[in-house]
């Protein structure tokens, strides 16, 4: 039986190994009974404080104790979990409450709980929670409830939320238990941010399988091997930038871990070499790439490098393919007219699949039904349905019979009447000896559009990657100017963030 809510699929492993530990966090251990009793007091604290169970909350917390404790003890009280993120600014967090229809704010300490001082609606601090601990109901929660609203940044500048319900979780988190072997005695890495989906995977996959999640602090991510054997760690789950800056640090020595059995990355493209480094560093570690957008529940697809360096495949961006569609889901490769093809949109539907966003006006041009060889995108004035396919915004190849992640569809522009996809001329710079990192931005409009490209790594002159460049790809796909950066910025999420870049096009830097 894998038809469960999160909370089951904790609670099922505290009532299985109530001993065993359940998080690890700077050295010391809470056993599932221990997270349990804490959840379930906080739950009843929140029902005394708020007077009923929320329907709504929102968890302004980072990955501590109490941060695991509220999301259990919200789940516990059936409620929906939205998690704003401690950096973010008050603005920012006050919108998505708002958008959320959170109806308070559980904070993991004295700190954050100030910080929600300064949001539309009540706010708790955990680690202060106190007084009468009402007595809790039996637990109704329904695997079509809303588990939780993420936020993804809006094209309009409004952020788009996004609910999973937790049928949309069980049939994910059963099946990465099983292809990961995830049991009693694993030690999982959590290297994610609540506010970002691939925690749940961190999360939830470890408590449904009875192991341990181990939080390291975040310079421990400057120094994963270190970390991973000081640590014992079993899997590893991040995203490829880690692989990078470690490297770049110095801090991948070949041959440091050997307790690692499953790497896995998400997030962003991974390069054949980040995980050639990671392979050296790790060589008995399967290194897996997974992909999927939130509105897919975390993940997708999957695709499993062979364990002999000598057998990966070659691909024409040097990335890792993104591997099959998991089997149980439903989906669909279209060209720009429509129709199936080996090269185009990824569309996907199935048990994953969310059910469309917070405000159904972001459901317009999202999806679409293919029916009988004819597709129609989905335009808001019909229902939307089970039928209806997700359009990812992906643009993907089939390559040697492995599909391989070709970039946005939004990052395909226009020069000279030319369609340019900036992956692939991002690919040919980090091919450029020296070049560690690369991104490539389009700025202007119409006519004007122009390439703007970034790099790290060895400090390279414009005019050496130019010459580069032109033996690589066409010239109308060589960007007018670079700039060198001693390290791409990332967002929060640990991708390339390309706001920040334009921001320092515009300044000049």
């Amino acid at each position: 039986m894998t038809d469960r809510t999160l909370y089951e699929w904790f609670r099922h492993s505290a009532d299985r190994f109530p001993g065993a530990p359940a998080v690890e966090l700077a050295g010391a251990a809470v056993t599932y009974r221990e997270l349990r009793e804490l959840a379930e007091t906080l739950a009843g604290r929140i029902l005394g404080a708020h007077g009923h169970a929320p329907r709504r909350l929102a968890l302004l917390a980072d990955r501590t104790v109490l941060g695991f404790a509220g999301y259990l003890a919200a789940l516990r009280l059936g409620a929906v979990v939205t998690p704003l993120h401690p950096t973010f600014p008050a603005a920012r967090n006050a919108t998505v409450c708002a958008l959320a229809g959170a109806e308070l704010v559980l904070a993991d300490s004295a700190a954050t709980a100030r910080l929600a001082a300064d949001l539309p609606v009540t706010a708790l601090s955990l680690s202060e929670l106190d007084g009468p601990v009402a007595a809790l109901p039996p637990y109704h929660g329904s695997l079509d409830d809303v588990a939780y609203v993420l936020f993804t940044s809006g094209s309009t500048g409004r952020p788009k939320g996004v609910p999973i319900r937790h049928r949309n979780l069980s049939p994910y988190i059963a099946h990465n238990i099983d292809r990961f072997e995830v049991g009693p005695g694993c030690r999982m890495s959590h290297t994610f941010d609540l506010t970002f989906d691939p925690s749940v995977f961190d999360m939830f996959v470890t408590w449904g399988g009875g192991a341990t999640l181990v939080v390291p602090q975040r310079t421990d991510l400057l120094t994963p091997a270190a970390y991973i054997a000081g640590n014992a760690l079993t899997h590893w789950f991040s995203v490829p930038s880690v692989v990078s800056v470690s490297a770049e640090l110095g801090n991948l020595p070949a041959g440091a871990v050997d307790s690692l059995r499953y790497s896995v990355f998400i997030g962003e493209a991974l390069t054949m070499s980040q995980a050639r480094a990671w392979h050296a560093m790790a060589p008995d570690s399967v290194v897996e790439n997974v992909y999927g957008p939130t509105e897919l529940t975390v993940a997708c697809a999957e695709y499993r490098l062979p364990r002999d360096p000598m057998d990966w495949p070659r691909t024409s961006n040097d990335t890792v393919p993104i591997g099959p569609i998991y089997e149980f889901l439903d989906w669909l490769v279209l060209d720009e007219h429509g129709a199936p093809a080996e090269e185009g949109e990824l569309c996907v539907r199935g048990s994953q699949r969310f059910d469309g966003y917070l405000d159904a006006v972001d459901n317009e041009g999202r999806f679409l039904s293919h029916e009988d060889g004819r597709t129609r995108p989905y335009d808001g004035s019909s229902d939307l349905t089970a039928a209806h396919y997700y359009r990812t915004g992906d643009r993907v190849r089939l390559e040697a019979g492995e599909w391989v992640h070709l970039g946005r569809l939004d990052h395909q522009v226009k020069i000279r009447g030319f369609r340019v996809e900036l992956g692939e001329i991002e690919a040919a710079m980090r091919r450029c000896p020296g070049v560690r990192d690369a991104i490539v931005i389009a700025v202007g409009r119409g006519e004007d559009v122009e390439l703007a490209g970034f790099h790290a790594g060895a400090p390279i002159s414009s005019s050496a990657l130019i010459r580069w460049l032109r033996k690589q790809v066409p010239i109308h796909m060589v960007p007018r100017r670079f700039t060198y950066l001693p390290e791409i910025p990332l967002n929060p999420n640990g991708k390339a963030d390309r706001g920040r870049l334009r921001e320092l096009l515009a300044a000049g830097a």
